[in-house]
């Protein structure tokens, strides 16, 4: 029952939060980085933030949650209320990043740390600084990543819904329940090919959050979850990365807005936003089906890796990297 009142008040959120930005002038307007045609509202990660945060506090009063793990993704909370800032009176990048830092710093702490990483042939482990500041990069550059992706209507929606029903399907645990739900009542105002309202920083920031909270919590209970968290985040964290090394080769300033990734490349081609969101949908398929299957974490994030490349060469040959 919980989880049907969830929904309903994301999708009700997003609802009013629509009209009160096309009232307030909220709009995000059409320019030449745009993938949309039309003036549309944004601010839309505030209905799942406050969506989030009611359900947080739901499984933290009935000890369905691990209390480190809700005070970790609480913090989560605060990049978005940044974000949302940042969308209506457009904060100076430093300060963003600082900000950024600061927050996954706490969330880490939270959790203890990273406890260790396991490369297979040698691991990071019993060294808190070193893993410390790998996780907290980490942490900085998932946030970023999620917010590099959320660029078509519904695609980082679908990720994340994804992402969710994967993390409870091997996991099992609730919270993984609470944001697929959060995120479904927005998604309705956002996917497809005419979006009512945009997810904005303040939803995708947060989204990004979450899944480096928890692929180090999981991480920290077993080791081999970080590389099936990995292979499972492997559609985002691949194409912002490879297009990030491209540009750089290219002599470009990486800070610089752009329209390179790859799945606005495949926009550009002539997919619609819909099309684009279904095939990322098939490509986490095939992920999951190799987490799901293959019991061998080395071959399974080999196998990934392949399936990765694979599709940039295919967005390639619709529309080249240039």
């Amino acid at each position: 029952m919980i989880y049907l009142i969830l929904l309903m008040l994301s999708f009700l959120l997003t609802y009013f939060i629509k009209n009160y930005a096309i009232k307030k002038s909220l709009i995000s307007e059409v320019n030449e980085r745009s993938s949309h045609t039309i003036p549309t509202p944004h601010g839309g990660g505030i209905a799942i933030s406050i969506t989030w945060l009611i359900g947080l506090i739901y499984l933290n009063i009935n000890n369905q949650i691990d209390p480190n793990l809700f005070y970790a993704l609480l913090v989560g909370l605060g990049i978005s209320a940044i974000s949302f800032i940042d969308d209506i009176v457009d904060l100076k990048p430093k300060i963003r990043m600082i900000a950024h830092f600061l927050f996954a710093t706490v969330g880490l702490w939270f959790l203890g740390g990273l406890n260790s990483i396991d490369f297979g042939l040698f691991s990071i482990s019993n060294d808190y600084y070193i893993s410390s500041i790998i996780g907290i990069v980490a942490i900085v550059y998932f946030i970023n990543i999620a917010n590099f992706m959320d660029g078509l209507n519904g695609f980082i929606g679908v990720e994340m819904v994804f992402l969710s029903i994967a993390g409870f399907v091997l996991f099992g645990d609730a919270h993984f329940v609470v944001l697929c739900v959060a995120i479904l009542g927005f998604l309705y105002w956002n996917f497809g090919n005419h979006a009512k309202i945009f997810l904005g920083d303040s939803g995708s920031t947060l989204l990004g959050y979450n899944i480096a909270i928890f692929t180090i919590y999981y991480a920290n209970i077993d080791s081999v979850n970080l590389w099936i968290c990995l292979i499972l985040f492997g559609l985002f964290w691949f194409d912002a990365t490879l297009t990030i090394v491209r540009r750089k080769l290219n002599g470009e300033q990486i800070t610089q807005a752009h329209k390179k990734h790859g799945y606005q490349r495949l926009n550009q081609s002539g997919w619609s936003h819909l099309y684009v969101s279904l095939f990322g949908m098939g490509i986490n398929t095939v992920l999951f089906m190799i987490v799901y299957f293959i019991s061998n974490v080395a071959i399974a994030f080999g196998i990934s890796l392949i399936v990765l490349y694979g599709m940039m060469k295919f967005i390639d040959s619709k529309k080249a990297f240039k």
